[in-house]
Order: C-alpha cells, then sequence, then structure tokens
C-alpha cells in the first residue's frame, strides 16, 4: 500500500519551480500615498496605532538584526533576498566611514533612511605626550594657569605648630575655667580625661596581641579619681587595687588563654593613667589653694615642654636618647630645664611666697619628670610599633600625647609642694 506524498507530486529539490513567498507588509497595488519608502513627518502618521505600516511586535527583521518601530518602514517594498546581495547600499555615496547623528536614533549605517543628513567627524584630539621627568609624589606641576600645590609641612620637631598651638590653647582653656568658674567641675575634665587615656592606651596595646577588657578599666579609673579627690592619698591605692581586682575578676569570665598577658597590659594602663591622673585630683583638691597647686603644675610642665621644643629646634645637635625620641637632644633637655627653673621661681614666690631657689628646684624636678615620661611614652609606643597613640588632636596625636609629661609631673609637684607649701587642714 503505497502512502500518499506528504510533499506532493511536485519534483523536489533545485528541479522545483520557486513559489512566490507571502511577504509580510501590504501589496504595492494599494493606495498612492497610503505607504511610502520612507515615513513623512509629523504626528499624523502614527497617530493611529491600526495605521502603522507595521504593527508586528518582533523588534528583529528578518536578519535577525535589531531595528527600531520607525526604521522598520523603509523596508517596506524590499525584497529579503536583496539582503543577501553583497555590497548593496542604498544611500548616497560616501568615500569612507561616516557617522549618522546620535540625536536622530540611527544606531549604524545600515539603519539611517535614506537622504539622512551624516554628522561630521569630530577633530581628533591630539593628547600631549606626558614629560620625561618624574614628579614629586604628591604634588602636581605648576603652569601660568595653575600654581603650584602649597603642602602644609611641618617644623624640624615633627608637629603642625600652628595645630598644636591651636589645640594646646583649647587644652588649657578646658583645665583653667572649671578651676577658676567651679573647681570641681575640673572633677568631670579630669574623669573624662582619664577615659579617654585609658581608650587610647588599651586600642595601642591590642598591637601586641593583649586584649585587656576596657569596662573595669574605665570603670575603675573614674573611680580612682573620684576616691583621690574626695578622700585624700590612701583612697587612691585603695582605687588602683579594686581596679586591678575587678579587672582580673571581668577576664576571667573569657577563659585561661592570654590571662597573663591581658592582666599585665590592664596593670599597666590602671598605674599608668588613673592612679598618676590622681596625683593631680590631689593637688586639685587641696583645701585653700588647691587651684593655685594645680596652675603652678601645669605652668611648669609647658614651660619645660616649650622651652626644650625651641632649645631643641635652634641649637639641638647632640640626641638625648636616639633609640627611643630621635629628636630629643641634650641641648633641648637644658633649655626645658632652664624655662621651668626660672618660671618655677617666679611663679612660687608670687603664688605661695616660696623662696626662688626652693621655687628653682621645683621648676628642675618637674621638667626632669616630664621629660621622663615623655621618653616613657615614646618607649611604649616604639615597643607597640604605634607613632601617635590616637589622631584625636590636630598637631600633637592623641590625648595620652599630651599627658605623657603631666603624668609624670603632678605625682612630682605634689610632694614637692607639701613640702614647700604644706596643706593646712
Amino acid at each position: 500500500m503505497s502512502h500518499p506524498d506528504p510533499y506532493g507530486s511536485e519534483p523536489r529539490g533545485w528541479d522545483r519551480a520557486e513559489r512566490p513567498v507571502a511577504l509580510p507588509w501590504p501589496e504595492q497595488d494599494l493606495e498612492a500615498g497610503q505607504w511610502s519608502r520612507r515615513p513623512t513627518a509629523g504626528p499624523e502618521l502614527y497617530a493611529d496605532p491600526h495605521t502603522r505600516p507595521y504593527a508586528d511586535p518582533n523588534p528583529y527583521d528578518e536578519r535577525g538584526r535589531t531595528v527600531r518601530p520607525d526604521d522598520r518602514d523603509r523596508f517596506d517594498d524590499r525584497d529579503p533576498r536583496e539582503d543577501d546581495e553583497p555590497g548593496r547600499y542604498d544611500g548616497p555615496p560616501f568615500d569612507g566611514p561616516v557617522r549618522y547623528d546620535d540625536a536622530a536614533g540611527y544606531p549604524t549605517a545600515q539603519l539611517a533612511p535614506i537622504g539622512a543628513e551624516i554628522a561630521p567627524d569630530p577633530e581628533p584630539v591630539i593628547e600631549p605626550e606626558p614629560p620625561s621627568g618624574r614628579r614629586t609624589k604628591g604634588r602636581r606641576r605648576a603652569s601660568v594657569d595653575r600654581p603650584a600645590t602649597q603642602q602644609l609641612g611641618t617644623g624640624r620637631a615633627g608637629r603642625n605648630l600652628p595645630a598644636a598651638i591651636g589645640v594646646g590653647l583649647g587644652l588649657g582653656a578646658l583645665i583653667v575655667v572649671p578651676l577658676v568658674v567651679y573647681p570641681l567641675a575640673f572633677l568631670l575634665v579630669l574623669a573624662g580625661a582619664v577615659a579617654v587615656g585609658m581608650w587610647e592606651m588599651a586600642r595601642a596595646v591590642r598591637r601586641s596581641g593583649a586584649h585587656p577588657p576596657l569596662v573595669p578599666l574605665i570603670a575603675g579609673g573614674v573611680l580612682t579619681v573620684g576616691l583621690a579627690w574626695f578622700a585624700g592619698p590612701d583612697a587612691l591605692s585603695l582605687g588602683l587595687l579594686v581596679t586591678v581586682l575587678g579587672t582580673m575578676i571581668w577576664r576571667l569570665g573569657d577563659g585561661p588563654a592570654g590571662f597573663q598577658r591581658d592582666l599585665t597590659a590592664a596593670t599597666l594602663i590602671a598605674v599608668y593613667v588613673p592612679f598618676l591622673a590622681g596625683f593631680a585630683a590631689l593637688l586639685a583638691a587641696a583645701p585653700d589653694d588647691g587651684p593655685l597647686r594645680i596652675l603652678a603644675t601645669l605652668i611648669a610642665v609647658v614651660l619645660s615642654d616649650t622651652g626644650g621644643y625651641a632649645a631643641g629646634v635652634s641649637f639641638g645637635r647632640h640626641p638625648m636618647a636616639p633609640s627611643i625620641s630621635p629628636k630629643k637632644s641634650w641641648e633641648g633637655f637644658a633649655g626645658s630645664v632652664t624655662a621651668a627653673a626660672l618660671g618655677s621661681a617666679l611663679l612660687l614666690w608670687l603664688m605661695f611666697e616660696v623662696a626662688p631657689w626652693w621655687g628653682a628646684v621645683f621648676g628642675v624636678a618637674v621638667s626632669c619628670a616630664a621629660v621622663l615620661g615623655d621618653l616613657a611614652e615614646s618607649m611604649i609606643k616604639r615597643d607597640l610599633g604605634v607613632k601617635d597613640m590616637s589622631n584625636l588632636l590636630p598637631g600633637h596625636g592623641g590625648l595620652m600625647d599630651r599627658l605623657d609629661s603631666i603624668l609624670f609631673a603632678v605625682p612630682t609637684a605634689y610632694l614637692l609642694l607639701a613640702v614647700f607649701v604644706p596643706v593646712v587642714n
């Protein structure tokens, strides 16, 4: 039984005659002017979506190219087989690559309508060749229209002097104003400085792998300063003991791993910051002349720092401790001692009627203690591998970078003033 040929009785392959292809666009015998080779401008052409010459939502043409709806109309009366002819181009002749106006929306030359205006090619921009010489890092090349970049430099002491002076004056006002207006407010300033200093120290020692618990340290430090203010020297030692014990108990909750290392770091911070700062509370809490004792100590420290800076910048030639602080010189140390001795001799004579030579002894001792405190923190920072304890204060670094000399100076000043100016209870 023979099956009917599904392809019909017509010959197959190349012997079969071509059939006319049903085209998707309208026939040519439609009304003249209804369809055109090029769409005419104006809103009436596509006012009604049913009058569009090509309403197929397919965004691709017969060759798989992406075209815009407005560009379909120019293919209405073309045979798709004509696209296979190589070199066919119905547009105006051109000698080389052309660029169509981007605002017209024709992405390629093939999709541009016939007669479209061709935008001229922009003139090529010739980039100037960079100079062969190397420029300094962080500086731009100067010209007539653009001057050289002015960079803020630092002095020989390694800090921004205007910023350091401004911040120093602000810190001085923060200390002096409470002492003069309401001395008890100085206790709040001192407690805040202790909390910030302990935070900076705990943050710095973490570089060595130690993680001292910060909460009991800050709480114990503030308690230590308060006890010294209200209860005297014995309460200061008690506050230190409570801080160390509280830190140890708190740290036990984290397990035995690294316990000795963390407790050692916590003890160092508790002694270095709140215990030494407690002597400032003892000085300020002295009856009748407590604010004057604090002012005399702080002025002696400021004179020491200023004299050392001026002498070191002007005459510094011989390093004092190159492995700890290369910028400190023996000439700067001599300037520190001289300025503190002369200033303290006059200051203590005016404030407490102490003989000038005893005031000079006071200045020398405070200056030596301040320099030792500065070297001690420099050694700690070198051991930890940090330049500053933080960047809290512009031109100074961290708060501990300013308290380092004061923390060593206040115990010395407390002991000497207790001898030279006995406290009257």
